[in-house]
């Protein structure tokens, strides 16, 4: 199978994922396959919805609508462009442990493996598994080429060449001795902050909202720390995030925000809040559901210092101005398909084993 065959499928891909971006969900006549496989991922998102109260409605459709206008022929080949292909001598069977934080989460690497012509054998989080097999089934109905090269398995991973697992801290340690013979990609926890001066315009804040909230904060993309100036004044922040307050309203959230405030009110830390989210004063980057932590700064060089100690443990810096690698306000959950988990580039990785 050639490249601009796999390029072609993951393109239509799109095109399928595209009529779920929004509900009411409607059907395009123009994508293929589609009288056999519409009905049957409408199917597959309710089965998900069932399974795993995070993936409402609003999460899945902004997945869906974010691979749509991704895959599509042009950014896949504008983000290939810089690779040499032609050092592939020999496909390779890639095993990938998902996480299942949020929909598709392990799409990226999904794609990646069978872009390149390697087969893939998936083992997915029991949180997200109902959408990748039927969508991979889609794959196979439009390029029959791809039959045989993707495999699904519950049981340990065997008969693999490379490994690419997503886990937490611990099982990412677990990960390191058991695949050490394996060329691999081994990723731990990772959170995202955003580093304001308080000159942030009311749309700025309101963006960062989206990166806040968008899946609850599940993402490592997601928002869960602020690092403010000293005598920062939060009145403008809460201002713009009230256009999420609805939020408190879904019921596993409701769930995490009483219980986090009970804790802390038990413990008697200091808290601000608004009735939706708790901002709590906090080193950690990694914050409890309907909480923000943040830490205050002196001056943004020794920020800068503090942020590179710990870039380990940080996936998105979302500011203006403040380093290179910014990311705008609102673009978190937008990643190009050339911005990389943890800034290991997956190709470059894939073309090497």
């Amino acid at each position: 199978m050639e490249i601009q065959e796999r390029i072609n499928a993951f393109s239509k891909l799109g095109a399928f994922l595209g009529q779920f971006a929004k509900t009411p969900y409607t059907k395009n006549p123009s994508v293929e396959a589609n009288d056999l496989f519409f009905d049957g991922f409408k199917h597959q998102i309710k089965l998900a919805q069932e399974h795993n109260g995070w993936f409402t409605t609003k999460n899945l459709n902004f997945a869906f609508d974010t691979w749509s206008k991704q895959l599509t022929e042009s950014n896949i080949k504008h983000w290939i462009s810089k690779y040499n292909f032609n050092i592939i001598l020999k496909p390779k069977t890639i095993g990938i442990i998902m996480a299942g934080n949020i929909p598709l989460v392990g799409f990226h690497d999904f794609l990646s493996v069978l872009l390149l012509g390697h087969k893939v054998l998936v083992k997915q989080s029991s949180n997200d598994r109902h959408l990748l097999p039927f969508l991979a089934k889609y794959l196979e109905a439009i390029e029959p080429n791809f039959k045989g090269k993707i495999l699904f398995t519950n049981d340990k991973l065997d008969n693999f060449d490379a490994v690419i697992a997503t886990g937490s801290n611990n099982t990412a340690r677990y990960f390191e001795y058991y695949f050490k013979d394996k060329p691999s990609i081994i990723r731990k926890n990772r959170n995202s902050v955003a580093v304001l001066t308080g000159t942030e315009s009311q749309e700025q804040l309101e963006a960062l909202a989206d990166d806040i909230f968008r899946y609850y904060g599940l993402g490592c993309r997601s928002v869960s720390k602020l690092f403010v100036p000293e005598s920062y004044n939060f009145d403008a922040f809460f201002k713009s995030v009230y256009p999420w307050h609805e939020v408190i309203h879904e019921t596993k959230y409701a769930n995490n925000y009483d219980y986090n405030k009970a804790v802390y009110l038990m413990s008697e830390f200091d808290l601000l809040e608004n009735g939706f989210l708790m901002l709590k004063e906090d080193t950690s980057y990694a914050s409890p559901i309907a909480t923000l932590f943040y830490e205050t700064y002196n001056d943004t060089t020794s920020l800068r210092e503090k942020l590179e100690r710990d870039k380990e443990h940080i996936q998105c810096v979302v500011a203006e101005g403040f380093s290179e690698n910014d990311i705008p306000f609102g673009k978190t959950q937008l990643p190009e398909l050339s911005d990389y988990a943890d800034d290991v580039d997956t190709v470059e990785f894939l073309l090497k084993i």
